[in-house]
């Protein structure tokens, strides 16, 4: 089941998350990113101002044309929930973003779009939400550590958080970033040495910004 997305109020905020902002220097300079369940942009937008070629997905026709002069952006519109998945099998991002939508069956698709070293970010609402306003349908509302688990093994968790912020409107919140890290062994049998492997520096994930 899937989280209201266009057209709820969380949705049609105009400034992007600030989750996806904290995270977004994680991206490869000028890589791709795919928005999911996209409305109206506000990720989109931005994400594109910062030079990444943007596909924006979603069912809202109407939310998609407002994209349709945006430079760097390309827009589908698409059922994610009762459809096909719109994208080639061997479609790769170097980030996928989504926020205020949850549909779980999707989430196997999400993590395989992430190219090797690409940059999952994801913020939805989460169970206790119903005390504090919509979404209330627990359909819609992540089990406590739910995203964190789903993400595990496949990803490497950055940074995780679940709980309440009270800004901008009260809310109960999961939300994620996480990579698929790329290969860090290498072969050392073509230089003539024994077979084995060769660990590479290890990744470093700025948590700073």
């Amino acid at each position: 089941m899937a989280s209201p997305a266009a057209g709820s109020p969380a949705h049609g905020l105009s400034e992007p998350s600030r989750w996806v902002r904290r995270w977004a220097h994680l991206i490869a300079r000028g890589g791709t990113v795919l928005d999911v369940a996209s409305g109206a942009g506000r990720h989109t937008r931005w994400l594109a101002g910062q030079g990444h070629p943007v596909t924006a997905l979603d069912r809202d026709a109407a939310a998609l044309a407002t994209l349709q002069d945006v430079a760097g952006v390309a827009t589908i519109e698409c059922d994610l929930e009762g459809a096909p998945w719109p994208l080639a099998p061997d479609a790769r991002f170097a980030a996928v973003v989504v926020t205020n939508y949850l549909h779980r069956p999707l989430m196997p698709r999400l993590i395989d779009a992430l190219a090797p070293g690409g940059i999952l970010i994801y913020e939805t609402f989460a169970q206790g939400n119903e005390t504090v306003g919509k979404p209330s349908n627990p359909a819609f509302l992540l089990a406590p550590g739910e995203l964190l688990a789903v993400c595990t093994p496949a990803l490497r968790v950055v940074a995780y958080q679940d709980g309440f912020l009270s800004q901008p409107r009260e809310a109960y919140i999961q939300r994620i970033c996480a990579v698929r890290e790329k290969s860090t062994s290498v072969s050392l049998e073509k230089s003539g040495n024994v077979p084995g492997s060769q660990v590479l520096p290890v990744a470093r994930y700025d948590l700073t910004g």
